[in-house]
């Protein structure tokens, strides 16, 4: 991948998005579609953004009886996504199904911990050891479960690239030094994320949201 960089288009209305996506095409790997955009516009707008010529990652993190998300994956091939979230906490079993159903490019990657939680959280949830001790308890049964891979924050990504050499390292929640961290508490820089063993890097509002998304992600590009 010449890029590796996936611009989270997190947004409801699908005029925006694909003026956002048009706009930053040339310096950008791919393009991350999430439950937001999903639940307002369906497969119709995952096509339309599809039109713009850059792989889409879905990102729906499934988690449901290994059956459900058996069958999701099969509703979203005719999508053609280059990549899909599950839930690592979905246990083997749905893994395994969820790979078995999704379609031959298609890369399946299990979400280990999400970026806006802590150890805190872990505490509340009665989820024993530190966020690094869970990342790498997921990471160990996706792998088992025979998927391409984990979506996992920059403060792990280099443990889980030692651990699982040849497997697939989405990290989101990333930004760039000297930008608001906003919601997100597990955050590293772009360029430490793919120095780790990052495969796919999942940025948002520091290109959205920014005064001019062309130059910020020209400048994360630049990084790389």
């Amino acid at each position: 991948m010449s890029n590796p960089v996936y611009l989270a288009l997190d947004m409801p209305q699908l005029d925006a998005a694909r003026i956002m996506a048009k706009k930053v095409k040339s310096h950008i790997g791919g393009l991350k579609l999430g439950l937001e955009f999903f639940c307002a516009h369906g497969s119709h707008g995952v096509h339309e953004i599809a039109q713009l010529g850059l792989p889409i990652f879905l990102d729906l993190k499934l988690h449901d009886i290994p059956n459900t998300v058996a069958r999701a994956m099969q509703a979203v091939h005719v999508l053609e996504p280059a990549i899909v979230t599950v839930h690592a906490s979905g246990g083997r079993a749905m893994l395994e199904d969820a790979k078995a159903a999704a379609g031959e490019h298609t890369k399946v990657v299990a979400v280990t911990m999400l970026t806006s939680l802590d150890q805190r959280d872990l505490v509340k949830q009665g989820i024993g050891g530190t966020p690094h001790d869970h990342v790498m308890r997921l990471t160990e049964l996706a792998h088992a479960a025979g998927i391409d891979g984990i979506v996992c924050s920059g403060q792990e990504v280099g443990a889980a690239h030692k651990h699982w050499k040849d497997g697939f390292f989405v990290v989101p929640g990333l930004r760039p030094a000297g930008s608001a961290i906003g919601d997100q508490k597990r955050v590293v820089t772009p360029r430490q994320a793919r120095d780790d063993g990052a495969s796919v890097l999942v940025i948002g509002r520091p290109i959205s949201r920014a005064a001019d998304p062309v130059q910020a992600a020209r400048d994360i590009e630049a990084t790389l």
